[in-house]
């Protein structure tokens, strides 16, 4: 997925804008794709790689307001940089408390908008990255038994194998088994970073599992 080429969508009633803004992508070798209307684009298939938004506040039918709000309700977080041609301090307020990268008014510098889209790319490449990362560690998790899931709590709160023997009924000989194997399984090299990963997992690490 971090492979994945990256694209900048452009949402715009503006046909005249949105080709001037897809040829000054091209200049930096960034692919876009052109959306008349927020229907246009909620009806599209989303890109694979790392995206952004170029959305005008104020089009025909949904504004841009309204997708960001949209958006943020389906828990999509893509990147948004706001353009308009009439601003005023409340609509930039409320885009900004929403997340948006950037809040441009026309005519912009071209260097602007491509600052933007910049940061607006790194973010959603680093956002997918961690959900990468994360994923990776939730199915690394998955595969410990019930027992190993029980040692871990033990021994990211701290407490020595014979003081886990002892709270859960086993030999201590067991415990270091289990703590061996939970340990490989997590890809864990020692127990700090265990621990690290054990709050990324938090609460899932205290739900049940059957195995």
């Amino acid at each position: 997925m971090g492979d994945a080429n990256p694209s900048v969508l452009v949402i715009d009633d503006d046909p005249e804008f949105r080709d001037s803004v897809a040829r000054l992508l091209r200049t930096v070798g960034l692919p876009t794709r052109q959306f008349s209307s927020v229907p246009d684009f909620l009806n599209a298939d989303p890109p694979e790689g790392p995206t952004c938004l170029v959305l005008d506040v104020r089009m025909p039918g949904r504004s841009g307001l309204e997708l960001q709000r949209d958006l943020a309700a389906a828990n999509r977080q893509v990147p948004i940089i706001f353009i308009t041609a009439h601003a005023d301090v409340p609509m930039t307020v409320q885009a900004m408390k929403g997340g948006a990268i950037e809040f441009l008014t026309k005519p912009f510098r071209d260097q602007d908008l491509l600052d933007a889209v910049g940061a607006g790319l790194a973010r959603d490449r680093a956002r997918r990255e961690g959900d990468s990362a994360l994923a990776a560690l939730r199915d690394r998790f998955d595969t410990l038994s019930s027992r190993e899931r029980e040692v871990m709590l033990h021994v990211v709160a701290g407490r020595l194998n014979k003081q886990i023997a002892n709270d859960i009924g086993i030999a201590e000989s067991t415990v270091k088994v289990h703590r061996t194997h939970l340990m490989r399984k997590m890809k864990a090299r020692s127990l700090p970073e265990l621990s690290r990963m054990a709050d990324t997992l938090s609460p899932r690490l205290r739900q049940p599992h059957n195995s």
